[in-house]
């Protein structure tokens, strides 16, 4: 089948520049003693997983318990839920997950800590924890220093099998290259490692140091400590990222049909917000240059056309560039692979 064949609105990869991707990230992180745990919440594939993990990543980091459990299911040994699990039913169904593979969940709560270790008491099940720290993202996290050793040595003392601690600067990451990200991550890192220093002289080991995204997946990387980096957009890649990370190519679009002409100013597409995010900003169309993207409706993507004598026509096909790949993924059950303008593999998507 070739792409123009496909029923639209349906998300697209461009499977050549996503195999650059994943070939330049794996070739950084074989350089330095880090190690790469991709964010699956990026794509919600597993079989991209599988990739990343056959290019070296010691395993993948989750948002959702959902996605852990996906993962697992496909066969994926070692999962990061970088999030707090609070819900009994949640904890329970954890605990189940921890059975089967690697399951490491992080805390940033006493009470938390708590109920985890006696849901584990309970079903015999030793949960492994990350204490979440707050770098300066201010979202989850304990303060960094005495509250997060505090709570650091809560977690071994209460039977929890204490690995090290996590610290997400997600408002670093989107930052353009400058001196100042660089001091940025830096201040993150100090308090950090600062924090480690502290839980290891309560005789605490800390085994894992976790930190990063794929914008800052080089400052991190090299950061004498940092144990493991949690880059997630670098595979597909959107426009929004890619303004402050160039390393990496864009990959993912969605693919519309034109659906209506009515006049001569503007074209109607089967691409709406059900379809296509716009958090972050309205998407700009691939490869036609003047057809602007002025508003998304529902199921309809409204676009200026840049004169009456354009040649965009109903029937045609047209593609966005994606520019939040993680909540336009997220709208999706699958994903077209393409190569040479055929569809060379389908990708069944994490609900």
């Amino acid at each position: 089948m070739t792409k123009q064949e496909i029923e639209t609105p349906a998300l697209l990869v461009d499977l050549d520049r996503m195999e650059a991707n994943l070939e330049r990230m794996a070739a950084f992180f074989r350089s330095v003693p880090a190690k790469l745990r991709p964010h699956f919440k990026n794509h919600k594939c597993p079989d991209l997983a599988t990739r990343q993990l056959g290019a070296g990543a010691i395993g993948m980091t989750c948002a959702t318990l959902q996605e852990a459990e996906c993962l697992v299911q496909h066969g994926v040994r070692s999962v990061l839920l970088a999030n707090e699990i609070v819900d009994p039913v949640k904890i329970r169904r954890l605990l189940e997950l921890a059975r089967q593979a690697e399951v490491i969940v992080c805390v940033d709560n006493e009470k938390v800590a708590d109920d985890l270790a006696r849901a584990g008491r309970d079903r015999q099940t030793l949960l492994s924890v990350l204490v979440d720290v707050d770098v300066g993202q201010h979202r989850c996290g304990v303060p960094p220093g005495e509250p997060a050793v505090r709570l650091a040595r809560g977690v071994a003392e209460k039977g929890l099998r204490f690995r090290g601690l996590m610290g997400y600067g997600g408002h670093v990451s989107h930052q353009l290259p400058s001196p100042e990200k660089e001091e940025a991550v830096v201040a993150t890192m100090r308090s950090l490692l600062e924090t480690k220093t502290w839980v290891e002289r309560e005789g605490i080991p800390v085994e894992i140091v976790s930190v990063g995204a794929t914008g800052t997946y080089s400052l991190y990387g090299r950061y004498p400590g940092v144990t493991e980096v949690q880059a997630g957009s670098y595979l597909l890649m959107d426009t929004n990222y890619r303004e402050c990370c160039t390393d990496f190519d864009l990959a993912l679009t969605v693919l519309a049909t034109v659906i209506s002409k009515a006049n001569g100013d503007h074209v109607v597409a089967d691409a709406g917000v059900k379809t296509l995010s716009c958090e972050r900003g309205i998407p700009n169309v691939k490869d036609l240059e003047g057809l602007t993207a002025l508003r998304f409706n529902a199921e309809h993507a409204i676009l200026e056309l840049p004169g009456p004598s354009s040649p965009v026509q109903v029937g045609d096909k047209i593609e966005f560039w994606v520019r939040y790949s993680d909540a336009t993924v997220n709208l999706h059950q699958r994903m077209y692979g393409i190569r040479n303008g055929e569809v060379a593999e389908v990708f069944r998507l994490c609900g």
